[in-house]
């Protein structure tokens, strides 16, 4: 009675079993850094950094393995469209003094077989915070760093587990 009231959790992937490769093309890199309202700030190779977490993260999952795009079974294809730096938290004298970073991207995983979408995100978020002042101060680039990684956990996770 126990085994049939389980709730069926299991840790494999949910993907097709014929599913075995993926390749990740470069990002094309959208964000408007001179647009009204947005920080004028260029965050050089972003799209660059983005493809290394994506394919790192796959490896560390492996389920899928990476391939050339000619001999994959998907292809992740995605466009970068914003960088923001929102304020969370301000001392006393209103000076910030936690910040949240978010990079957000446009996403197509591409069928090879059926040539057509598997799935597509026209928003998806990757995002980490820091703090400018005290003992858990850190960079707003080693932050960066961190919400590529969150973005990249994220993008394997829908890709392979498909909630």
């Amino acid at each position: 009675m126990v085994i049939l009231s389980s709730c069926g959790y299991t840790t494999r992937s949910t993907l097709p079993s014929d599913f075995k490769t993926v390749h990740i093309q470069t990002f094309k890199n959208s964000i408007s850094f001179a647009a009204e309202g947005r920080r004028n700030l260029y965050l050089p190779l972003l799209e660059v950094k983005v493809k290394n977490a994506i394919a790192s993260r796959f490896l560390f999952d492996g389920n899928l393995k990476i391939a050339d795009e000619d001999k994959a079974d998907l292809v992740l294809k995605g466009e970068l469209l914003s960088y923001d730096r929102t304020a969370l938290r301000y001392t006393d004298n209103d000076d910030v003094q936690e910040y949240r970073i978010h990079i957000t991207v446009f996403l197509e995983l591409w069928n090879t077989r059926k040539q057509g979408p598997a799935w597509t995100e026209p928003g998806f978020v990757g995002e980490a915070t820091y703090f400018t002042t005290g003992a858990q101060a850190k960079s707003e680039e080693s932050t960066v760093d961190d919400a590529i990684t969150d973005l990249a956990r994220r993008i394997v996770e829908r890709t392979v587990e498909d909630w």
